[in-house]
């Protein structure tokens, strides 16, 4: 059975000034769940992360800042929006989200959670409206539980994974591989293991051929035995912020390449949805939607 992480919480209000299109997360586990796609038992509500979680990948001192609401205001703003308690409780079960289905996917094959991707969150600070690392955290996690040997993090948002690229820059464990708008956000990129920047207006047939060509090329380096997958949306051509040409088909089949080189490997993957900001939210939804099709399709 797939398992799905969604709460409450991730439709809460977010502080004013975010341009985060939170209705997505209302909107994409009906829509699953009115097609058939997943029967209401794929759903669990994650708690909140623990502490010791956080801290396997995150600084204390940001980290205490962030939960006592004592980060200054100018670090506020580059995180995108201002803080409050709701929040940072919202940030802290996304984190557990990913973290438990990392145990899901041990159990099941794969996992996927609603929210969650916030690959901009450094160790000591946030950006781009992300606080703390979800895949760090249950990546961390799982070498420290000698669950997994060798992860491969697969960061196919259209922003650059510049976080997580920092978080296990000296890590052999974990391979960061980022494919995104060579133009977009972050301005300064950071180094992953592999980094593919795309040209404005790239189309499918090049960005499809990039991506298996390059998973392939990940093959003769390492041998994973964990995968995660940023499945952000904001490559298709309508996302206002992406700057990329890949039709919703195209991405579609993105995340059919991915789940069948799970597949083909057998090994777990764990999924959070990362960005999608096309004006009309039907084209979000349809998008992310797909990545859960495609999961149900080629893993069960």
């Amino acid at each position: 059975m797939l398992k799905i992480a969604y709460n409450d919480y991730y439709v809460q209000p977010l502080p004013e000034g975010h341009r985060f299109p939170m209705d997505k997360y209302d909107l994409l586990p009906k829509q699953l769940l009115h097609e058939g796609t997943v029967e209401k038992e794929a759903f669990f509500s994650p708690s909140v992360i623990t502490e010791d979680d956080v801290l396997a990948v995150h600084e204390k001192q940001y980290y205490k800042a962030l939960i006592t609401l004592n980060i200054d205001k100018r670090a506020q703003r580059k995180s995108g929006f201002p803080h409050n308690e709701r929040l940072i409780l919202r940030e802290q079960i996304i984190m557990e989200g990913t973290r438990k289905c990392a145990e899901y996917a041990l159990e099941y094959g794969a996992a996927m959670n609603i929210a969650g991707g916030t690959h901009h969150a450094y160790t000591n600070r946030g950006e781009g409206f992300c606080l703390l690392n979800d895949q760090a955290i249950a990546a961390q996690w799982l070498l420290n539980q000698q669950k997994a040997n060798q992860i491969l993090i697969i960061d196919l948002d259209v922003h650059q994974g510049n976080g997580t690229a920092e978080i296990f820059k000296n890590n052999p464990q974990v391979f960061t591989f980022s494919m995104h708008g060579e133009n977009n956000y972050p301005l300064k990129k950071e180094i992953s293991d592999l980094d593919i920047p795309l040209p404005d207006g790239i189309k499918d047939k090049e960005y499809l051929y990039l991506l298996e060509k390059n998973l392939d090329q990940i093959l003769t380096n390492i041998t994973p035995d964990f995968l995660f997958f940023q499945s952000g949306v904001d490559i298709i051509e309508t996302d206002k912020l992406g700057r990329l040409g890949v039709t919703i088909q195209g991405c579609r089949q993105r995340d059919d390449v991915v789940f069948r080189y799970a597949n083909e490997l057998d090994v777990p993957i764990v999924a959070s949805m990362g960005g999608g900001y096309s004006p009309e939210i039907k084209n979000i939804i349809e998008a992310h939607a797909n990545t859960y099709r495609a999961a149900q399709q080629i893993l069960f």
